[in-house]
């Protein structure tokens, strides 16, 4: 059984939703998700790396703030440089997903900076995987599963109303399907690892 790791910061709660639905969606694949809330910008992130390094595959949550991932996250990221000078996360498959109040909000720059980050440690990058739904505007609604049209990541939409409320279902599901997405790519890929092992071991 493979293990992902969903590191993650939620300000207000609505990203914290999409993170439950993330490993809601890796548990739905068979595999073994492990939480990772970034409570704040002072606390001790070693825990954090050290569960990263272990596991099979990591997604990275994060609400945009300001077109760009939260401050603390950003604290975060920074910390684990402590990973990057030894190449601990090289190889890994990494995702990514984030909201914010607006439909826009420059949540693409806040996607960018995690595969940015991902690409930092040679890790390798899992897309959404989720073509845009071809309706109009009328049909398309709160239940819309990618109703903004992301490709590299989750881009989701809350309103200003509580996490139990939003972001929507359509938002929600998107989210789990990543995270079911990430879980049987992080399978694949640990069985094709083992495969080229075996193989470099007879030819050796």
């Amino acid at each position: 059984m493979t293990t992902v790791a969903i590191a993650y910061h939620s300000g207000y709660g609505h990203t914290e939703v999409l993170a439950q639905k993330v490993a809601e969606g890796v548990r739905d694949a068979g595999q073994t998700p492990v939480l990772l809330k970034i409570e704040s910008a002072s606390q001790d992130f070693a825990p954090f790396i050290d569960e990263i390094t272990k596991a099979d595959a990591v997604i990275f949550g994060a609400p945009t703030y300001m077109g760009d991932v939260s401050g603390v996250f950003k604290v975060f990221a920074d910390a684990t440089s402590a990973a990057f000078f030894t190449s601990a996360w090289k190889d890994k498959l990494a995702a990514g997903f984030t909201n914010s109040h607006s439909f826009s909000g420059d949540k693409a720059h806040a996607l960018a900076s995690l595969t940015i980050l991902a690409a930092q440690h040679g890790m390798n990058w899992v897309n959404l995987g989720i073509a845009p739904p071809n309706v109009t505007a009328a049909e398309r609604g709160p239940d819309t599963i990618n109703r903004v049209g992301s490709f590299i990541g989750v881009a989701a939409q809350s309103d200003n109303v509580s996490p139990e409320l939003s972001p929507p279902a359509g938002d929600r599901e998107t989210a789990r399907l990543l995270g079911e997405r990430v879980a049987k790519a992080a399978v694949r890929w640990a069985a094709g690892a083992s495969a080229a092992e075996a193989v470099a071991s007879k030819a050796a």
